[in-house]
């Protein structure tokens, strides 16, 4: 799978709280790799920003009424929106009715706004929204990664493709723990395979604009997951969440090395979708 600083930077730390790709490579020595400032610690959880915000709330705070809904379905129940919300009897609302409908603010889409309150409360309930139809983000995304350690260094060899820099070398470090409320099994043990896990950049501009979003998504508990590995096929275990990262410095014969002409710009659209663009950085 896929796994900043100025040009020459001499060293790099940062620590998060957080959550997978594995590789058997050792951490780099001391005589060929360096390490930078410690930016972040260990958190168990990021905090939410709207975390304490009633629902309802979060629906009207993103979304606007439509008196008069247009004849086509709600993709989340599939009933039509002229008629009442397909979640009309397992949720339950003070202020929002099984008839009403909404427009997201942003991109258009028309949904029941039950059914909207009903996916958010499945959900992490963390203050954000994501468009069921086009995938926007409404607030800051935040995600269920278990709490550990993202560690960079700086190696002055160079990644295949990419001949005229040095290379990032990223270190992520979680263990074994029981999974909390927001996981699939609350209170189950999950387990933390092939930790720590090396992943790889070029250490140019492009290399390190995506190093400092990594470290966004990273806080953001969005790198990893508890879930069921799609190699193995194990339940309860920590994967990579659809931030691919690239694991092997000298070859791309897996497909999770270099050269990769287009690894770059692919992973920056892969955490647009996650929410997290240059708009998050210096927040």
């Amino acid at each position: 799978m896929y796994g900043r600083s100025s040009h020459g930077m001499t060293s790099i730390l940062l620590s998060a709280a957080g959550l997978p790709s594995c590789l058997s490579h050792a951490p780099p020595s001391a005589s060929t790799a360096t390490k930078t400032r410690s930016s972040v610690k260990k958190l168990r959880k990021m905090p939410r920003k709207d975390a304490i915000s009633d629902p309802e709330q979060i629906m009207k705070k993103f979304l606007d009424k439509i008196d008069s809904p247009p004849d086509e379905d709600c993709i989340i129940c599939m009933e039509k929106l002229t008629a009442a919300s397909g979640y009309g009897d397992v949720t339950q609302s003070k202020t929002v009715q099984p008839e009403m409908v909404g427009k997201l603010k942003k991109c258009g889409h028309a949904f029941h706004m039950l059914c909207l309150l009903a996916m958010y409360n499945n959900g992490n309930k963390d203050g954000s929204l994501q468009c069921p139809s086009c995938k926007a983000i409404y607030g800051e995304k935040t995600g269920t990664q278990p709490s550990g350690k993202m560690d960079v260094y700086t190696l002055p060899h160079s990644l295949p493709g990419h001949p005229d820099c040095g290379t990032i070398h990223i270190m992520y470090t979680i263990v074994p723990g029981i999974q909390g409320p927001e996981h699939p099994n609350p209170g189950k043990p999950y387990t933390a395979r092939g930790f720590p896990r090396h992943c790889f950049l070029p250490d140019n501009s492009k290399g390190r604009k995506v190093l400092e979003l990594l470290h966004v998504a990273w806080k953001r508990r969005l790198v990893f997951t508890v879930g069921v590995s799609s190699t193995t096929g194990e339940t309860d275990t920590v994967v990579w969440n659809e931030i691919h990262h690239k694991t092997e410095m000298g070859s791309n014969k897996s497909g999770h090395g270099f050269p990769d002409p287009n690894y770059l710009n692919n992973v920056l659209a892969e955490l647009a979708a996650q929410g997290v663009t240059e708009d998050c950085l210096g927040h």
